[in-house]
């Protein structure tokens, strides 16, 4: 079984719950999913318990897969923790960043450009996870960084949504390169405010991903 397939399984089905496609409470039958993508089974039920893991579907004795709805405040919660260990993760990266890691930050920090400028938000969204994980590696703590993995992933499909947002994407390769040259220029306090900054989603930042998730 391909990996790519689960992924896109994944991704396809998590735009349908984002964009109220499959509806909260929403029974997800494997057997439809499978004629409705074209694949077996197997990738399908392996998409779910993924999803599954990440809160945006329970898996229920005799009901299978259903749709779980967490709500803004509960969304909010996650970003807030998210927000502190993002810039723990900056704070220690900033101190033990290798030879290795800055090539691997700057490499994926140019991924992000190109995806910028060709104007695609979907591959940025990638993009821009690599680029978090290289920070999360380059921290060297294997215990912080399988945390910060764990969390956005749980977050990924409203992360991926905020993107959406007009002239996110911009904003956010511009806090990129803020939090490039305060990780390389040593600055542990300033690479945890940044990223901290970048990963919030207080005051306004809120109040759109909001209301792009009741508009779908």
């Amino acid at each position: 079984m391909s990996e790519n397939v689960v992924q896109r399984l994944r991704d396809e089905i998590e735009n349908g719950i984002i964009s109220n496609d499959f509806a909260p409470g929403a029974r997800l039958d494997e057997v439809q999913l499978a004629t409705r993508f074209g694949v077996s089974r197997t990738p399908v039920r392996e998409a779910l318990m993924q999803l599954n893991a990440i809160g945006l579907v329970e898996i229920r004795p005799r009901r299978g897969a259903v749709v779980i709805d967490p709500g803004p405040h509960r969304i909010f919660e996650m970003f807030e923790v998210m927000a502190e260990l993002e810039g723990l993760a900056g704070s220690l990266a900033a101190r033990r960043f290798t030879d290795a890691d800055r090539t691997t930050i700057l490499a994926a920090h140019a991924d992000c450009e190109r995806s910028f400028s060709a104007g695609n938000s979907d591959a940025y969204y990638y993009d821009n996870e690599r680029f978090h994980k290289a920070i999360y590696a380059a921290s060297h703590s294997g215990f912080l960084a399988e945390q910060c993995v764990a969390l956005h992933r749980r977050l990924q499909p409203y992360r991926r949504l905020q993107l959406r947002v007009r002239n996110r994407v911009a904003t956010s390769f511009a806090e990129h390169g803020a939090i490039v040259e305060a990780i390389l220029a040593g600055d542990a306090e300033q690479a945890r405010t940044l990223l901290r900054q970048h990963v919030s989603i207080q005051g306004e930042r809120f109040s759109d991903l909001v209301a792009t998730l009741a508009s779908r």
